[in-house]
């Protein structure tokens, strides 16, 4: 795929390149106070959501329209370029309008390759910068396909921002990062900038610079971070918004390798590892909560603890399984007995707790 090196206004940028603002422009005191603090930080490029339709009807869905003119007025005031997110032909009409430099598809726009080919026919003919961020389910063919669909329509300057992608399960992040999804992107689109948003992968301030840092280490070309002047009274995603004194000190922190270390496949081995650990370790967490709701009915059904039937049936068919995963039996045995001896005993720790109480 042709893609060229991401330029924007027609410049090309330094590494890291930064997107900062709120999630939803909420105001316009708001707007210009957060644009203004990291303007004056050295942020460039100010994001911020005009529309934002919500998984659900009711809540705040964004102020629409009149938010483009706060927009505009940061351009003025600032210096700053501006991006927005986009979802329909009318959205792309009135930012375009409004002077809006970036515009950017979200990850259920681009889940949906009919809005995004509405999107990319409206877009022929302009030379807009469009980033487009991962579909909510880790499919790299639809991220890839949004981005060909773009590039049909003439569009050159094309970026893909990695936001992680939706689980229902509780766990670290609340949006799991698959980086071997963003690094197969790279592998068969080389020249395709890739921006990394710390803000939905990690859902919570503390895991912004952790996952900014390793998205250098892996070679992205920026980030995007939801920044708001007071977090704690933000309309929408205020639990993984930082400030802009925030975002300071953790882009003061980054380390930027200019060369790529001949360790870097070896680091991103290392990293995907990491990541299957930590759901590891949420899936067995998850197991021992049955295993405790297991052991109340028991009680309450007067039934033993120990069921070996059930036991001899739940290892053999689980090492059946392991033979077609190449995965060895002996040590599929072991890890089995391991969960089911944990598991019995937090079973009796019911059983105790409620002869304790009877």
């Amino acid at each position: 795929m042709d893609i060229k090196n991401l330029t924007i206004k027609g410049e090309s940028f330094k590494k890291p390149l930064i997107l900062a603002g709120p999630c939803s422009a909420e105001s316009r005191e708001q707007t210009l106070e957060t644009a203004s603090e990291l303007a004056s930080f050295g942020v460039k490029i100010f994001r911020a959501g005009i529309w934002k339709p919500r998984t659900k009807p009711g809540g705040f869905e964004g102020v629409g329209e009149r938010g483009l003119e706060w927009l505009k007025e940061v351009k003025e005031v600032t210096g700053m370029l501006t991006a927005t997110e986009v979802a329909t032909s009318k959205h792309i009409e009135m930012a375009l309008r409004a002077g809006v430099d970036i515009l950017w598809l979200g990850a259920r726009t681009t889940a949906n390759p009919f809005a995004v080919q509405e999107i990319s026919d409206s877009l022929a003919g302009t030379n807009v910068t469009v980033l487009v961020k991962n579909p909510v389910n880790p499919d790299p063919e639809l991220w890839l396909g949004a981005v060909e669909r773009l590039m049909n329509s003439g569009i050159t300057n094309i970026a893909a921002v990695h936001r992680g992608f939706s689980t229902y399960e509780k766990g670290l992040f609340r949006n799991l990062p698959h980086w071997h999804i963003p690094i197969e992107l790279k592998r068969r689109v080389p020249s395709l900038t890739i921006l990394c948003d710390p803000s939905h992968i990690g859902g919570r301030p503390e895991l912004i610079y952790p996952i900014s840092q390793q998205a250098m280490d892996m070679g992205f070309d920026g980030l995007m971070v939801e920044t708001h002047i007071n977090p704690s009274v933000a309309l929408s995603d205020k639990e993984q918004q930082i400030t802009p004194y925030t975002l300071n000190s953790i882009i003061k922190a980054l380390v930027i390798r200019d060369t790529v270390d001949s360790t870097e496949r070896l680091n991103e081995l290392r990293r995907e590892m990491d990541e299957v650990d930590e759901r590891l370790l949420d899936l067995i967490s998850k197991r021992m909560a049955i295993s405790r709701e297991i052991g109340r009915y028991k009680v309450e059904h007067n039934m033993p603890v120990l069921q070996p039937m059930r036991y001899d049936y739940t290892v053999n068919r689980r090492i059946a399984q392991a033979s077609e995963l190449l995965v060895n039996e002996e040590f599929i045995r072991t890890v089995l007995e391991a969960i089911h001896e944990e598991s019995v005993r937090q079973q009796l720790d019911i059983f105790g707790k409620e002869d304790v109480n009877g």
